[in-house]
């Protein structure tokens, strides 16, 4: 019997809509990448997927302005937001996802287990912050991801629901 997962269901959600999916992770390390790819036939709407663990690249790749590093912290809203929309339009997908935060240890801000995770796409672009509550690196990277894929999915109906009802 094959599992009703996230992935799987935002694949169903994707598969001959000619709608596509990006991502630019930070702290999940190209875990969302990977289960996206886990699914038979994603290369027909996943593009691809920017890995940016350095703030160098955040800013040079994914057009995230320095200044809104500066002025918010690299885990943040803002910052998650900018990555959103800097990796759709990297590669020119209808939605995206993308994760900034601490998988272990925290900052003045936060404490450890904790993630910004903003979507993109035809509605606009929306955040939300997690906190695992848990100390185990390993745990907090799956759970972050779990949660994103989730974020993304109620994002992805919520659009397609309001163009449906635009036809």
């Amino acid at each position: 019997m094959i599992r009703n997962t996230v992935e799987r269901r935002i694949g169903a959600l994707l598969k001959g809509t000619g709608q596509t999916l990006s991502a630019a992770e930070s702290c999940t390390g190209g875990r969302i990448s990977h289960l996206i790819t886990t699914v038979s036939g994603s290369s027909a709407y996943y593009l691809g997927s920017v890995t940016s663990y350095a703030v160098k690249i955040k800013e040079k790749v994914l057009s995230v302005p320095s200044e809104t590093i500066s002025s918010n912290g690299v885990v943040s809203s803002e910052v998650a937001c900018a990555m959103a929309e800097g990796v759709r339009a990297l590669f020119g997908s209808t939605y995206s996802v993308a994760t900034t935060g601490l998988a272990e240890g925290g900052d003045e801000h936060y404490p450890e287990g904790t993630v910004w995770i903003a979507v993109s796409g035809p509605l606009g672009t929306e955040s939300t912050i997690y906190q695992s509550g848990k100390g185990v690196r390993k745990d907090n990277i799956r759970q972050f991801t779990c949660v994103a894929l989730q974020f993304l999915e109620k994002y992805i109906q919520k659009s397609q629901s309001i163009d449906n009802q635009a036809k």
